[in-house]
């Protein structure tokens, strides 16, 4: 068994839930994460080196300081009433044990002079079923360690293992998935790095989904939500964001990834799909894409409504909770998913931020 570490400097445990000053946060670039699923097939993955992605910032993020005790891998750390375990992928990422409830939480390890923008979207937004909250912030001299529950399993992975899902399943996801959306929409949150792997189950059962954490978020600061930075996943990344060098709606470039995340779980592919990076981008700007035949009238309605190059003709995202597909038979809505079709399963040896393929 491994041993404990020294503690680290300890200040102060916050308790997350209760009422923060709510501070405008520093914009964040174009940062590359792949997170690990511990309860899905671990697949290989590429690792590409450093792309060259126009009209979107390069990976401005540098690897977080590791809380470890010893040079061992297998170390553990302790942190107020949590052990902190191996890192995850995910930089500044660690699996944490309360040693009482001996439950587990992710632990995310941030520098305090960032404290003010991690927090800041947690103190602006109420508490919603579908929206992660911070269970917990341990504060000390120089680093804030910020604990959320672990979830069981993302979309990403769960729709790599299913290559496409029936639109009765994708349906009850999906309406949660733009419910979590909406109401930070109505609260001044711009999540700006919205993607499949950002939504995490809430249960075994793997019906009940939340936005697993706040980060990459923007607290708009009034009703108007233009914004000026390049930022987001390249395949999950909306034309006007790549076709204007002048402001863009933050709301608006949510919706669009919305409308990504909902055609690649009912089709297993992205809309838009090029091995390399300027080439994806044309097809993004251009604005094309195909739907199946296999996929429902209705289905495929809320698609378009949402895919559309011009932001101000898509849906809402509490618009999109209104459309009649949620509402649909699906015992006799025609929902055929034949043998599969090479082109349109969703590829497992590609990392979702790095590369165009899923």
């Amino acid at each position: 068994m491994p041993s404990i570490g020294k503690p680290f400097e300890i200040l102060m445990s916050v308790n997350a839930q209760r009422s923060l000053p709510s501070l405008p946060p520093r914009l964040k670039r174009l940062d590359f994460d792949d997170a690990d699923d511990p309860d899905l097939p671990k697949c290989k993955r590429a690792r590409l080196s450093q792309l060259s992605i126009p009209a979107l910032a390069p990976c401005l993020g540098s690897a977080s300081p590791t809380p470890s005790s010893s040079d061992d891998d297998n170390s553990v750390s302790r942190i107020g009433p949590y052990l902190l375990l191996n890192p995850t992928e995910a930089n500044n990422c660690y699996r944490a044990i309360h040693t009482h409830t001996e439950q587990e939480y992710i632990c995310k390890v941030f520098a305090m002079k960032r404290y003010s923008e991690v927090i800041a979207p947690y103190a602006r937004l109420p508490p919603h079923p579908h929206v992660g909250q911070m269970a917990e912030v341990i504060a000390g001299d120089r680093k804030a360690y910020v604990l959320f529950q672990r979830g069981h399993g993302d979309m990403h992975s769960y729709v790599r293992t299913c290559k496409r899902l029936r639109e009765e399943e994708a349906a009850t996801l999906f309406r949660q998935m733009a419910q979590a959306v909406a109401h930070c929409h109505e609260h001044g949150i711009v999540l700006r790095d919205l993607k499949l792997r950002k939504f995490v189950f809430t249960n075994r059962q793997r019906n009940k989904l939340k936005l697993e954490n706040l980060d990459d978020a923007c607290v708009l600061k009034s009703e108007d939500d233009s914004l000026m930075d390049k930022h987001g996943c390249p395949a999950y990344v909306g034309p006007e964001i790549l076709t204007t060098k002048l402001s863009y709606s933050g709301k608006a470039a949510d919706v669009w990834s919305l409308g990504v995340v909902l055609y690649t779980m009912l089709v297993g592919r992205y809309p838009f799909q090029d091995t390399e990076p300027a080439a994806l981008f044309s097809k993004i700007r251009r604005g094309f894409y195909t739907v199946p035949d296999n996929i429902s009238a209705k289905a495929k309605c809320l698609i378009r409504c949402i895919l559309r190059r011009n932001p101000s003709e898509r849906l809402t995202a509490s618009e999109i909770l209104d459309h009649p597909w949620f509402t649909s038979n699906f015992n006799v809505t025609f929902n055929s998913i034949a043998g599969p079709v090479t082109d349109q399963l969703v590829p497992d040896g590609y990392r979702e931020d790095t590369d165009p393929d899923l």
